[in-house]
């Protein structure tokens, strides 16, 4: 070999799948979370934000105090009240381009800061996880880490830890929100109530701003008799949940590409929603209805206004049975997502499980828990639609600066209303 070049055949070369996963973390925002459940607080960690967002503290609390509501929540919120800290990369009220922490203190923690404590305390004030609840991370969590009970498991398996994805999105959401982007969720069904007609976007905008939330549907009479079902599940020690649906209004067309496969945007929703806590199933659109019907009731015809009347021309749809997304991409109507809720796991009246210790027979450990969390787990998804939304902005728009992201982003909507 030439000298000046030297190559060590014996180091791994990176696949091409891997060098397009390092391509994409150092091109799309980033984001990670820590804590556990009954831990001193949770940690959210977002990167790749331009400098020059505007950051509003009282948007952001809002939005962990929406994740808090909802009929059927339990004793846990009333400990709770979730207040986001910001410990960098935002200064003077917008971001600086620097990682942003963000931090949620557990007030519960006072109860548990000698049952988990980091040093090694007192083994007597342990309180295990003595038998696995069916439903939960509990047993293959303690089978893969090697744990004698699921207490570990459950502290970080917790949906306690979307709080931190919340305030990740909120920061997501206010990116966003400078290009005229906004993200929100609603409920379509609870058990077996389900809401039977489509939502407009006033009607979502209303119902998020609501002070009080019951189920967060916004049709007053399909949520009455929501609130039924939820109601039937606390008398008989049982939990049930249902479908949210999130909506990104104001989307253009081309975020994501058909070019691979793991640029596509509705896998990467997919993925984004799917890894929230009890989501069992993910729709784009109308996809499973699609499923069952001919391509003729399916497809939304294209169309084309506003040429006689003198405002911006556009592409449009009668219908948005696609979700917004065709062949991976946006096409310019809402993003629409929906997430399928499994009941929670944690029963008042729990079913058959064995102890970790004898492997005898016994009902499945009881922990403080909710009933019914759709509405909770709405604004959570909101969250991870927003920040795969703004990875997917910025890495097609650029910009070290929101002024330079926004002379991109605007470029390209003139494109487009120009086509």
């Amino acid at each position: 070999m030439a000298s000046g070049c030297a190559f060590d055949s014996r180091l791994p070369v990176p696949d091409p799948f891997t060098s397009l996963l390092l391509y994409n973390q150092k091109h799309m925002i980033r984001f990670s979370t820590a804590g556990e459940s009954h831990g001193e607080a949770l940690i959210a960690l977002i990167s790749g934000l331009p400098a020059g967002v505007p950051i509003d503290l009282e948007f952001m609390n809002r939005e962990l105090w929406r994740r808090q509501q909802g009929y059927g929540r339990g004793g846990r919120m009333k400990i709770e009240t979730d207040k986001a800290h910001v410990l960098s990369g935002v200064r003077h009220g917008k971001t600086i381009g620097s990682p942003i922490a963000l931090e949620i203190v557990n007030r519960d923690w006072k109860n548990w800061e000698q049952k988990l404590p980091v040093e090694a305390g007192d083994p007597a004030l342990h309180q295990a996880v003595a038998s696995p609840r069916p439903g939960h991370a509990d047993l293959a969590g303690a089978l893969k880490y090697n744990f004698p009970d699921a207490r570990y498991v459950l502290e970080r398996a917790s949906a306690r830890e979307s709080t931190s994805r919340v305030a990740a999105g909120a920061i997501a959401k206010l990116m966003l929100r400078a290009l005229g982007i906004e993200v929100l969720s609603h409920v379509i069904r609870v058990g077996r109530v389900e809401m039977q007609r489509d939502a407009n976007w006033d009607e979502i905008v209303a119902t998020a701003a609501k002070n009080e939330v019951v189920l967060g549907c916004v049709d007053p009479e399909t949520e009455a008799r929501m609130k039924g079902e939820v109601e039937e599940a606390s008398r008989t020690g049982d939990t049930v949940n249902g479908v949210f649906e999130v909506v990104a209004h104001n989307v253009p067309a081309g975020l994501g590409t058909y070019a691979n496969w793991d640029e596509r945007l509705d896998g990467l929703l997919a993925w984004s929603v799917m890894s929230l806590q009890a989501v069992k199933a993910v729709e784009i659109g109308r996809g499973v209805t699609a499923a069952e019907s001919f391509g003729s009731q399916v497809h939304d015809p294209i169309h084309y206004a506003g040429q006689e009347t003198g405002k911006p021309t556009r592409f449009t749809r009668p219908h948005n049975n696609a979700g917004g997304i065709e062949g991976g991409i946006s096409n310019g109507e809402d993003v629409i997502v929906r997430g399928y809720l499994k009941p929670i796991s944690t029963l008042r009246k729990p079913l058959e499980s064995v102890r970790f210790d004898n492997r005898e027979k016994t009902a499945a450990s009881y922990e403080r828990s909710d009933i019914c969390v759709v509405p909770a787990a709405g604004v959570a998804a909101e969250a991870m639609v927003a920040i795969t939304l703004a990875g997917l902005v910025q890495q097609k728009f650029g910009g070290d600066s929101l002024v330079e992201m926004k002379r991109n982003f605007d470029g390209y909507i003139e494109q487009i209303r120009e086509f």
